[in-house]
C-alpha cells in the first residue's frame, strides 16, 4: 500500500462526496436540474457584455432563451473571444478568465476555449462523481498511484507574435479540477506534471515510459486512445531521434531505461514478454480511455493485452464542455454541469429530458466558461437511461463533411460503414480511416477514397466499405456518373495511429484532442503511412 497515494485519493472521494449525491439525484429528476442549471448561468452572468446584449436579465424561460439567444458555432462567438484574448473583462461571461485553453477546430486551425472558475466548478461536478463512482467500484484503486495522461507543453504554446493578456493553456492539467483537490491529483500521479515541458514528443514519451516502469503499484491509467499504452511499450528508438513499433518489449530494456540491473524492478521487468504487459503492472485495476466512435476499432486489442483489467471507456469529455460521464454502468448526460440542448436529423431542437432512446442528436451546449447555445460539433446517440437521464454514445464529429464532388461523406456515417466492414473480419483493425486520394496520389486519374487499414484483412474489405457507402444517395450517384473512382485499400505495415498523431500534430493539434477520426478530408496520407494499396477484388455485396 502507498500510504501517501491511499490518503490523497480517500480525501479526494470525501470532497466528492456532496457532488455525488446531487448528480445522483438529478438524474432521476434532469428537467428540474437543467432548468436550475439555466436559470443560474443566466443570473450569474446577466452583467456579462454578451448578457447585455442579449438581455439576461430579461429571460425567464428556456422558450425566451431560445428566442433571444441564436445556436453559434466557434467562428460566431469568436468577435467575443477576440476582446477576451486582448484582455478586456467581462465579456461572455461575468467571470473572469483565467486561462484561454487551445483546442483544434473544424474551420480554423484552432480555437481558444474561455476557461473561468465557474467553468472549473461545473468540471469538477462531473468529474467528483464519475470519480466516487469509480472508486466504490474498485476500491483497491485507493491504495496506490495513477497515471493520467498530459499534453506535451510543446503542443501548446502560442506564436511569439500574438500577445495574449490571458494566459494559454495550463501549467499541468491537474488545474482542471483547481484548489485543493489539484494538489490531491498531483500527489497520486505517477508521473510528474513537470514532464509535460519535454522538448519532444519521442523525450516525453520515454520520460513517461521511464515513470511508469519505476511504479509496480500503479493501480489507474487514464489515457485517450486505447493503442496509446502500445505505443509506450514500444520504446525502440525512443529517445535517439525515432520510435518504431516493436513486437516485444527489447532484451535491453531496463539497460536502456537506466535502470541497474541488481534492482528487484529490473530484474522482474527483464522477465515480461511482449503478451504480459500486465505482469509490468500487477496491481493495475482500471483503464480509462476512448472507447465510443471509432476509437471502439482498438479497444479489442488493449483487452487482449491486459485480460486481467477493467477496461472503461470515458465519457464525452471536450475542452468545451463535459457532456457524459461514466457512472452506474451507463453514460448519462452531465445535467449538473451545463445546460445541454440536442438537435435531431430535421433539426428540431430537444432538452435532456425528451431525448428517445435509439435516436441520434448533434450537440449544443451552454456554459459558466461563457459559451452560450454553443454547437459543439459532437454527434451521439441514445442507447439508454440513468434512472430518468439519456445515456449516450459518442458516435463521431457532424463537422467533418468530405465533399471533394458532391457526395457528402460524413464522419458518424463512415464511422458505421467501418465498424460493419470490421464485424467480418476475425480480429478488429488497429487502425482504419477512409480518405480521399486526388489525381497524381494514386494510379489513374480524378479522385478516390481509400480505405487505410493496419490489421489482418482478406483484401475485399473496400468493395464491401464501397457498397455500404452507397447507402448515402450523393456518394452512389457520383461513383456511378464516374466522379469518383473505385475505392482503393491501402495497408498499413505498422503504427497507424501513431503516424496520424505524429502528421496531425504537425499541423498544430494537441496530443490530447487528437481524437480517432473514421474519415480524414485530406489527401496524400499514402505517402504517410508505412504499407501499400493492394490489388481490388470484387466484393461479395451488391453496389446495389
Amino acid at each position: 500500500m502507498n500510504f501517501p497515494a491511499t490518503i490523497a485519493n480517500l480525501s479526494w472521494a470525501a470532497s466528492n462526496v456532496p457532488a455525488w449525491l446531487r448528480f445522483r439525484r438529478a438524474l432521476r429528476h434532469p428537467a428540474e436540474a437543467q432548468s436550475n442549471v439555466l436559470s443560474r448561468l443566466l443570473r450569474e452572468h446577466a452583467a456579462s457584455a454578451f448578457g447585455r446584449a442579449h438581455g439576461f436579465g430579461e429571460i425567464h424561460s428556456y422558450d425566451e432563451f431560445v428566442r433571444r439567444v441564436p445556436p453559434a458555432d466557434y467562428g460566431e462567438l469568436s468577435p467575443w473571444v477576440e476582446r477576451v484574448f486582448r484582455g478586456e473583462n467581462g465579456v461572455l461571461s461575468s467571470d473572469p478568465v483565467t486561462h484561454l485553453i487551445p483546442t483544434s477546430g473544424a474551420t480554423a486551425a484552432r480555437k481558444l476555449i474561455p476557461f473561468t472558475r465557474g467553468l472549473q466548478r461545473d468540471f469538477n461536478a462531473a468529474i467528483g462523481p464519475w470519480m466516487l463512482d469509480l472508486l466504490s467500484r474498485h476500491p483497491g484503486m485507493a491504495f496506490g498511484p495513477a497515471y493520467w495522461s498530459v499534453t506535451p507543453a510543446a503542443q501548446a504554446e502560442v506564436p511569439q507574435e500574438q500577445a495574449c493578456a490571458v494566459p494559454i493553456g495550463f501549467e499541468d492539467d491537474a488545474r482542471y479540477v483547481g484548489g485543493t483537490r489539484a494538489r490531491l491529483v498531483e500527489t497520486v500521479l505517477a508521473v510528474p506534471a513537470a514532464l509535460r515541458s519535454a522538448p519532444d514528443l519521442e523525450t516525453f514519451r520515454y520520460l513517461t515510459l521511464l515513470c511508469l516502469l519505476r511504479r509496480r503499484d500503479l493501480r489507474f491509467i487514464s489515457v485517450w486512445h486505447p493503442t496509446f499504452l502500445s505505443l509506450l511499450v514500444a520504446v525502440g528508438d525512443i529517445g535517439r531521434g525515432g520510435c518504431r513499433r516493436a513486437d516485444a518489449l527489447p532484451a535491453s530494456l531496463c539497460e536502456r531505461l537506466r535502470f541497474r540491473p541488481s534492482l528487484p524492478r529490473a530484474r522482474e521487468l527483464a522477465r515480461v514478454g511482449p503478451e504480459e504487459l500486465q505482469s509490468i503492472w500487477p496491481e493495475l485495476r482500471l483503464i480509462s480511455c476512448w472507447g465510443d466512435g471509432h476509437a471502439e476499432l482498438a479497444l479489442e486489442e488493449l483487452r487482449q493485452r491486459f485480460p486481467g483489467v477493467r477496461i472503461q471507456p470515458k465519457g464525452l469529455l471536450a475542452t468545451e464542455a463535459v457532456v457524459t460521464i461514466p457512472f452506474g454502468g451507463r453514460h448519462p448526460v452531465a445535467v449538473c454541469s451545463h445546460f445541454f440542448e440536442f438537435i435531431d436529423a430535421a433539426g428540431a431542437l430537444h432538452r435532456v429530458h425528451e431525448l428517445r432512446e435509439g435516436e441520434c442528436y448533434d450537440v449544443v451546449v451552454s456554459t459558466g466558461g461563457g459559451l452560450w447555445r454553443y454547437r459543439l460539433g459532437d454527434g451521439v446517440e441514445v442507447t439508454g437511461f440513468s434512472d430518468a437521464t439519456p445515456s449516450l454514445r459518442f458516435v463521431g464529429r457532424t463537422g467533418n463533411v468530405s465533399d471533394r464532388r458532391g457526395e457528402k461523406l460524413s464522419e458518424p456515417f463512415v464511422a458505421l460503414a467501418i465498424r460493419e466492414v470490421a464485424a467480418t473480419l476475425c480480429c478488429p483493425p488497429r487502425f482504419a480511416m477512409v480518405a480521399p486520394e486526388e489525381e497524381g496520389e494514386r494510379e489513374g486519374t480524378g479522385c478516390a477514397y481509400t480505405l487505410f487499414v493496419e490489421g489482418d484483412i482478406r483484401g475485399d474489405e473496400s468493395g464491401r466499405l464501397d457498397a455500404i457507402l452507397r447507402r448515402n444517395p450523393q456518394y452512389a450517384c457520383c461513383r456511378d456518373l464516374g466522379q469518383l473512382g473505385e475505392m482503393r485499400l491501402f495497408q498499413i505495415r505498422e503504427g497507424g495511429y501513431e503516424t496520424f498523431v505524429n502528421e496531425e500534430m504537425k499541423r498544430g493539434r494537441r496530443l490530447g484532442e487528437i481524437k480517432p477520426c473514421a474519415l480524414s478530408g485530406r489527401s496524400g496520407w499514402a505517402r504517410c503511412f508505412a504499407g501499400e494499396h493492394l490489388p481490388a477484388r470484387a466484393s461479395e455485396l451488391s453496389p446495389n
